[in-house]
């Protein structure tokens, strides 16, 4: 009995690599636009008078604490406290003294520093 033949064999194709790349491309696509580009912010802060400056006038220490913040010691709620700061303050330019009490949130100090600086209060040391 004769083997049958069933013609010359077919020849092998080789993968198209047309999809993978599609794929890759997508995918830079993709991470290029879920990517963060901007310019990194940041917060300038003072050592405790380090340019030998003078503290002078009443006490002004803003405590941020996990339940607020306080003022020497009293509990202000941030959007009055740059007027709370006022009478304390002996010129514009006076020194404030800011300080984060343990388990205190950094998005909380963040917000005191950015109220202070809307209000003109532009002296602000970290303490710990």
């Amino acid at each position: 009995m004769a083997t049958p033949s069933f013609g010359r064999p077919a020849r092998r194709r080789r993968p198209s690599l047309t999809p993978m790349i599609d794929v890759v491309f997508l995918l830079l696509v993709f991470f290029m636009l879920a990517a963060r580009f901007g310019i990194e912010q940041a917060i300038p802060v003072g050592a405790a008078l380090a340019g030998g400056g003078e503290y002078r006038g009443a006490p002004r220490l803003v405590t941020v604490t996990p339940e607020g913040v306080r003022l020497n010691g009293r509990s202000v709620d941030l959007a009055a406290l740059p007027e709370a700061l006022r009478p304390l303050m002996p010129d514009n330019d006076a020194l404030v003294v800011l300080r984060a009490s343990g388990g205190a949130d950094l998005q909380a100090v963040v917000g005191v520093l950015d109220a202070l600086g809307a209000a003109g209060i532009g002296r602000v040391v970290l303490a710990e």
